[in-house]
């Protein structure tokens, strides 16, 4: 009788395990001569060694299976160990896998555009109205370059640009002050990658959050790096988070032109790089608009009608 241990390092336990450990139950029920415990992250089996080959390719097969889709069932198992395919794979456009199973995937033909950008160049810009997808999106695709390890870590940042509100006044420290900006792109995490896990690679700076001051002195390397609402950036925030980019680090900048919060006295920088940086080899500008939101219908409706009323204001501004 030999033992060895298999370790969860990329798997939240709780998907590898199953709810109430029906995963688990399952996986000693189609290895009765081998004795598996079962603790956190560590799996300990001991019996013959054949048995324990078997078990250890099954397992190679279940991790896959729980890293791509973020999801395990009784029925994926049994399919596994037989050699079958677990689920439909059109997968056409899926990015990643939400923490409950549910494909991810463009679902308009300018959020493909944006995978193509992204996978084709180092610098996206995705410029576009609220609700087309733009962040969700830009996150999936840095989810699953990190699944991919093709990086080490993911860097979100957002200007905490002050709408209505003093910060000073705001309750709290410095984190509880500026939280509440980057709150969308926790949101968004937390759909795609097990709360445990997401918490661990927090926790070990694998996923940082950061208001986009904190950028200043540093170099990215190894990452994928996103800049949300770049629209209020100033020109000189936005050329000081460019110039992070390292080595081997893809950069996505987010914006919605139609939401500038800035002073207006200042101009925003997302709409100054997109004039200067325009035709710089390596740099993609993707333009989403109203036929991609995918809200609810009532966004698409309020977004014409906000677009309407410009119009008509910018006519009689020119008359």
């Amino acid at each position: 009788m030999i033992e060895k241990v298999f370790v969860l390092e990329e798997v939240a336990p709780v998907v590898f395990y199953g709810a109430g450990n029906a995963n688990m139950r399952m996986i000693k029920s189609l290895f009765p001569k081998l004795r598996i415990l079962a603790r956190d992250n560590i799996i300990k089996t001991m019996g013959s060694e054949d048995d324990i080959l078997a078990f250890s390719m099954l397992y190679d097969k279940l991790v896959e299976h729980c890293t791509k889709y973020n999801a395990l069932a009784e029925e994926d198992i049994v399919q596994l160990l037989n050699g079958g395919k677990t689920r439909e794979e059109s997968a056409e456009h899926v990015i990643v896998y939400s923490t409950t199973g549910k494909p991810i995937r463009a679902r308009s033909g300018n959020q493909i555009k944006l995978i193509q950008a992204f996978e084709h160049s180092d610098m996206v810009f995705a410029i576009g109205p609220a609700g087309t997808g733009k962040t969700f999106i830009s996150i999936a695709l840095a989810v699953r370059s990190l699944k991919r390890k093709e990086i080490r870590r993911i860097v979100l940042s957002r200007p905490a640009v002050e709408a209505g509100e003093k910060l000073g006044f705001l309750p709290g420290d410095m984190k509880e002050k500026i939280d509440p900006y980057l709150q969308p792109l926790y949101d968004a995490l937390e759909e795609m990658i097990p709360h445990a896990k997401l918490q661990e690679y927090m926790e070990q700076n694998v996923i940082q959050i950061a208001p986009l001051a904190f950028m200043r002195g540093r170099t990215l390397n190894d990452a994928v790096v996103i800049l949300d609402e770049a629209q209020n950036t100033t020109s000189s925030q936005i050329k000081m988070f460019l110039t992070r980019m390292g080595a081997n680090t893809k950069m996505i900048i987010t914006g919605d032109v139609t939401q500038i919060d800035l002073p207006l006295s200042q101009r925003s920088g997302l709409i100054e790089a997109f004039h200067i940086l325009k035709g710089v080899e390596g740099i993609s500008f993707v333009h989403l608009d109203q036929s991609d939101i995918v809200r609810h219908r009532l966004v698409t409706r309020i977004v014409e009608a906000y677009e309407k009323e410009k119009k008509k204001e910018e006519t009689k501004t020119n008359n």
